[in-house]
């Protein structure tokens, strides 16, 4: 990708980004819209401003709980997405499983689990996030594992390669690829998830439990701000594993 192509990548976003602010902006103006309705952008970012502090406090517990999450749903799905392909019948035994938790909402683990590891703990909020990240991950690996062309199979089994040697040399570093994307996939849901069950419970802190005591206060330009931090947040992690991805993409490719 040149430089002009990667410039219009990022600028078309930004473009729309910056037209979408402030069209709310002139609407919330223009109608004068109460701030306990919809604030202005111009307010928001003045509340984000002086709350920077608690805010920052805040994104940090919430993506600690994410980041702890993302690492044990990426690893578990990673792994048992390499026992699935090895083993036909564990494969099938865990179909009905995965369906199972991709449909399973946050708002019902997340009290499960504090009732399971004390409301004090974040052991809770951590698992949600875990959940969360595991069903792509696995599907994804999964996927990569057996997208191996069959020539490249054989080739293996003429040299009389285990399935470990076969693991290791040919599907695992094929996978790659797939592992990053769900692992890119996954980074926004452990966020997502993580910030959402701290709305059910638990300690005190985090963004999510900051959005719910500023809309109970009725400080709804405040509860923005924090909003916009779990924005920024999501958007951290997923710049990371994007990064990420995009350099093992050029290492491969040898650029």
């Amino acid at each position: 990708m040149n430089a002009g192509s990667t410039a219009r990548t990022f600028l078309a976003p930004v473009a729309l980004g910056v037209l979408a602010i402030a069209l709310w902006q002139a609407l919330v103006v223009a109608f004068h819209v109460e701030p306990f309705l919809v604030p202005s952008p111009f307010g928001i970012a003045g509340a984000f401003t002086d709350g920077a502090s608690n805010i920052l406090t805040a994104s940090m517990a919430t993506g600690l709980n994410a980041l702890i999450g993302l690492a044990i749903g990426a690893v578990s799905g990673v792994f048992v997405a390499i026992m699935a392909n090895a083993l036909g019948f564990l494969d099938r035994m865990l179909v009905p499983l995965v369906a199972a938790l991709a449909v399973i909402p946050i708002v019902a683990l997340a009290p499960i689990f504090y009732a399971m590891f004390g409301a004090a703990a974040e052991t809770g909020r951590q698992l949600v996030a875990a959940v969360a990240v595991f069903v792509p991950m696995y599907l994804n690996t999964l996927h990569g594992l057996r997208q191996a062309e069959p020539v490249h199979r054989d080739l293996m089994r003429s040299y009389a390669a285990t399935k470990e040697q076969t693991n290791r040399i040919l599907l695992i570093p094929g996978a790659v690829p797939y592992v990053l994307t769900g692992l890119k996939i996954g980074s926004s849901l452990a966020v997502i998830s993580a910030l959402i069950a701290e709305y059910f419970g638990g300690p005190a802190k985090g963004l999510g439990r900051a959005i719910t005591s500023s809309a109970a206060a009725s400080n709804y330009t405040v509860a923005w701000a924090y909003v916009l931090g779990a924005v920024l947040l999501g958007a951290v992690f997923y710049g990371v594993t994007a990064a990420l991805e995009s350099f093992a993409h050029r290492r491969r490719s040898g650029r």
